[in-house]
């Protein structure tokens, strides 16, 4: 009899990752993932410079591809071997709702846990601390550089942080951890993995509303659509 627990969908019962295998390619995918994307770092920028939107554009893809080949060598040697459904990688139409999510979760909840936190302490989460890496984004990217930062902000970055946190992470830890342990502690490693301590707070909810999207329905589109409308909303606030 397995040990592995059976998860509240179907969907994410039927992913035949492991736990641990999930958990394992999910620590050892991020390491690579890390060196990966600071290598045009290191080769391109001076330590002391501000980064290049080309250059961070290179580093995110580099990043992205070793995490996608993480994925995918995970569910060839742990589980079917067919990605799209071991990590439950499907979209249907009824997905866009997500965007709206996304952007009401940008918008309307993220502030709101700000609101105590600012009152006890202002000088740390002000609204300049809290938007200064979506403005300096913005205020680097000039003329045909523009699109090119929406492009991997709002819509390379959700697809593939989805796919890796929702589903390579988080799915497989549904077969055996109780629900509300896995979507909260996934949505903390989220928000802590983005080395922003002041986001913190507002990535952590953030990772929650991807997080129950994703084991509400079992596949990761409408966590993909509402990480999609929280990063565009970010982004036209920024503007």
């Amino acid at each position: 009899m397995t040990t592995e627990r059976v998860s509240a969908t179907a969907s994410d019962a039927d992913c035949p990752i492991p736990a641990r295998a999930g958990l394992i390619g999910f620590v050892g995918t991020w390491l690579c993932a890390s060196v990966a994307s600071s290598l045009p770092l290191v080769a391109f920028v001076d330590p002391d410079d501000t980064v290049p939107i080309p250059v961070l554009a290179a580093s995110l893809l580099a990043g992205w591809i070793t995490f996608l080949v993480g994925v995918t060598l995970t569910s060839r040697t742990n589980g079917s071997g067919d990605v799209a459904s071991d990590l439950g990688i499907t979209a249907r139409p009824i997905d866009l709702v997500g965007i709206p999510i996304g952007i009401v979760a940008q918008v309307a909840v993220v502030p709101l846990v700000y609101v105590p936190l600012r009152a006890a302490w202002p000088a740390t989460f002000d609204d300049e601390a809290l938007t200064d890496t979506a403005k300096d984004l913005v205020d680097r990217a000039d003329g045909i550089l523009l699109p090119l930062l929406f492009v991997l902000v709002a819509f390379g970055a959700p697809i593939v942080e989805e796919i890796v946190y929702r589903g390579l992470l988080q799915r497989p830890l549904l077969r055996r951890y109780p629900t509300p342990a896995v979507i909260v502690g996934v949505a903390a490693v989220f928000a802590l993995i983005h080395f922003r301590p002041v986001e913190y707070p507002g990535l952590f909810v953030a990772g929650l509303v991807f997080g129950v999207c994703a084991w509400r329905t079992g596949r990761v589109g409408l966590a993909v659509a509402a990480h999609v409308g929280f990063n565009l909303a970010g982004l036209a606030l920024a503007l």
